[in-house]
């Protein structure tokens, strides 16, 4: 196959976008959605170009999470399960709905736990972990993310660390179920609506397989209050960036 020049050029935006989200959790999905829609993708190929490519690269994100020691198996599984099938569920609806309503309600929800995440990063607040809603979380983040071409690391990983779960752990173990969910909605879009792109899919995947192990190790080295902080200032960034674009780029 004869790659365009442009083919490096999304070998960087993968590359890119996989060591912040290998590190705090979240942004594959966005940062390339963005990108691909940017080009003139419809929601459904950008989507679909999207999860292609992450079934490798949060495969290799899960593992080297798995080998540093920053999973936790059994609610690896808790999340894993229910978002499988959310993400069936939205990949098949995704075709011939239009979900862009739900955008800007995520957003405020991602808002407000992203500040919460702040303000107990600031105090160094420490309270016992809450072991509830589990199934709820990943049957509507693995939903999200099929619909929305990405989110699945944002809604998870926010809502384990805002249950007091260790940053590592909630990062790690997100990374680790994300795979289960990308392979699963792939399979749909295989079946309804096939890959074009072919590079783009495959200048994600390099960047993305390469970034994937250290950024892994960077998760269990960063302290867990400035890596929470992190996590949280990003998700403010991004959830006011969603919330402000039709304004600031109106169609």
């Amino acid at each position: 196959m004869d790659l365009p020049p442009e083919f490096f050029y999304f070998v960087l935006v993968g590359l890119a976008a996989q060591l912040v989200d290998g590190a705090l959790g979240m942004a594959y999905g966005i940062t390339s959605s963005s990108l691909l829609l940017a080009l003139g993708l419809p929601p459904a190929l950008a989507s679909a170009s999207v999860h292609a490519a992450e079934v490798a690269t949060s495969g290799v994100s899960g593992l080297s999470h798995l080998h540093f020691g920053n999973v936790d198996k059994a609610l690896m599984w808790k999340l894993a399960v229910p978002g499988v099938a959310g993400g069936i569920a939205g990949a098949l609806l995704l075709s011939w709905v239009d979900w862009h309503w739900l955008r800007p309600l995520v957003a405020a929800y991602l808002l407000a736990l992203g500040l919460l995440l702040v303000r107990r990063a600031w105090r160094g607040v420490r309270a016992p972990v809450r072991e509830r809603g589990n199934t709820p979380l990943g049957l509507g983040a693995g939903f999200l993310d099929a619909v929305g071409g990405g989110g699945w690391g944002a809604l998870t990983t926010t809502s384990l660390m805002a249950r007091h779960i260790e940053p590592r752990f909630a990062i790690g173990t997100a990374n680790a179920a994300e795979f289960f969910v990308s392979l699963a909605i792939t399979v749909v879009f295989l079946v309804t609506l096939g890959i074009s792109h072919t590079h783009v899919v495959l200048g994600l995947l390099v960047g993305g397989v390469v970034a994937a192990p250290f950024a892994a190790w960077l998760a269990k080295r960063i302290p867990a209050r400035p890596l929470m902080a992190a996590v949280g200032v990003l998700v403010v960034l991004v959830s006011l960036y969603n919330l402000l674009k039709p304004i600031i780029l109106p169609t």
